[in-house]
């Protein structure tokens, strides 16, 4: 198949955006919306919040600690394939959830099951939106991630009165059959081939440590079957590094501890958002409402960040939009401790529902914008996978605070410190590097400078200056070849 020399930004690419679309419904909105189990789980089993909250805890964990599995799947098999098959398991750990005895047998099927099903699926058809997006790749994502506010939005009532009508089995039941749409979902992520892609098998074998009689050998099984992929053992190693080469940027490094800050302060409102609304006096149709306001107005932060910035005037700032974005939720959690009656949990749930889905919108636009598009399903993989350590362990720890403290409030203030203090190490990361580029530019413009230009068209600088009372070479480097003007 022919390479293309960019993404089409359109044409198929929309019907991507739907798929990718749906599977963030089956995904991310099922998962938000087992939240509403949780009253009905322990009353059922007689268990206290911090046991309980675990079943939340490990669907997310799963879900992003198997991340990377879904991106190898989609990489070196098919993304068609790895999300046909996370359809297939995620369905059927909700359906043998509807048989569980214990919260042990929850663990298991609504947990470890049902979560490795929606990491086959979800950081793949994630990535093929950006495979197939460049200009308007946040307006994409922005339509895409949108499912999750959708999703939360109809499901949340819909599973309330679900429980109502056939009590919690029937309900998890029927959403088992509901997310077996994902295997339609994975029927309509079509590949495509960009030349900035990762090297092919031919031009790997170029190097030096492929013997000449190798290569021809080599190159023969590549063009007979282009699965096959019988390399040395040398070069399988140096493409598999290559795929991953993006975890030592200082960029990515800093992003990703970021990642881990947010991901410990957004997970337990979704978790506790409902039990909260219940204990202070909202009945359970109101507390379900909340759920799908916050979900319906998730939808407007996707799409109008997205197309926000896609603006020339914002496209530079994307980091600095996710901050802001992840900040505002922080103060959000800080300041829900005082709300305590219904209409004030409205304006709580239009709030943080915007910023959540402008930021998850971000998320994948700013990876992009660190790594690239050819290393994005790898890197989103890395990204989602660090979610899962603090998806794990946070609404559990949340959960013990309320057992021992008898109140919501020290959870919530966790939760809103750390992902102010996720937004904070990011802002001061990119001030640090801009101030690092100011004092770059300001060397080369107040000193004597000499002009060089790389093959690839990129200006570099050779310049003199006098610090100190020494002269001092300073070279700006992009590449290892260039011809001097």
């Amino acid at each position: 198949r022919a390479r293309r020399a960019g993404p089409p930004d359109g044409g198929w690419g929309w019907m991507i955006v739907a798929g990718c679309f749906l599977v963030t419904i089956c995904t991310r909105a099922v998962t938000r919306c087992i939240s509403i189990f949780f009253v009905e789980f322990q009353t059922y089993f007689g268990q206290d919040y911090a046991r309980t909250a675990w079943i939340h805890s490990i669907v997310d964990c799963a879900t992003m600690l198997c991340a990377p599995l879904g991106s190898l799947i989609s990489n070196h098999v098919s993304c068609q394939v790895g999300i046909m098959l996370g359809g297939l398991l995620a369905s059927s750990g909700l359906i043998l959830s509807s048989f569980a005895t214990s919260l042990e047998h929850l663990y298991l099927s609504l947990g470890v099951l049902t979560g490795l099903g929606f990491a086959l699926c979800y950081s793949p058809a994630i990535a093929m939106v950006g495979k197939y997006f460049n200009k308007r790749k946040a307006l994409a994502y922005g339509i895409a991630m949108s499912g999750s506010g959708i999703g939360t939005f109809i499901l949340a009532p819909v599973v309330q009165l679900l429980i109502e009508q056939f009590s919690w089995r029937g309900a998890l039941l029927i959403l088992g059959g509901f997310v077996l749409n994902l295997c339609v979902c994975g029927a309509l992520m079509r590949p495509i081939a960009l030349k900035e892609d990762h090297k092919t098998a031919p031009e790997f074998l170029e190097h030096d440590y492929v013997p000449e009689a190798q290569k021809r050998d080599l190159k023969r099984m590549f063009i007979c079957s282009p699965l096959i992929k019988a390399w040395s053992h040398e070069s399988l190693c140096y493409c598999s590094w290559k795929e991953y080469d993006f975890l030592l940027m200082p960029g990515f490094m800093v992003l990703a501890v970021s990642v881990l800050f947010m991901a410990y302060g957004c997970s337990p409102l979704f978790v506790y958002l409902v039990p909260y609304a219940l204990s202070v006096g909202v009945n359970h149709h109101q507390a379900a409402f909340l759920m799908s306001i916050l979900g319906v107005i998730d939808i407007i932060g996707n799409v109008t960040f997205g197309w926000l910035t896609d603006r020339r005037c914002l496209k530079k700032h994307r980091h600095f939009c996710y901050l802001f974005a992840v900040g505002m939720d922080g103060l959000c959690c800080l300041f829900l401790p005082v709300l305590q009656n219904f209409p004030l949990l409205v304006p709580f749930s239009f709030t943080f529902g915007y910023f959540d889905g402008a930021y998850v919108t971000l998320i994948p636009v700013v990876t992009a914008d660190v790594v690239g598009t050819s290393s994005l399903s790898s890197a989103l993989g890395v990204v989602y996978f660090l979610h899962a350590i603090p998806y794990l362990v946070s609404p559990p720890v949340a959960g013990w605070l309320v057992d021992t403290t008898g109140s919501y409030t020290a959870s919530f203030l966790l939760c809103g410190f750390s992902m102010i203090f996720s937004s904070t190490l990011l802002c001061f990361a990119r001030l640090a590097k801009k101030i690092k580029r100011t004092r770059l530019r300001s060397l080369t413009n107040d000193t004597g400078t000499k002009q060089h230009i790389w093959t690839n068209g990129a200006i570099a600088y050779s310049v003199t200056a006098e610090l100190d009372q020494k002269d001092v070479e300073f070279l700006a480097v992009d590449t290892n070849s260039y011809s001097n003007r």
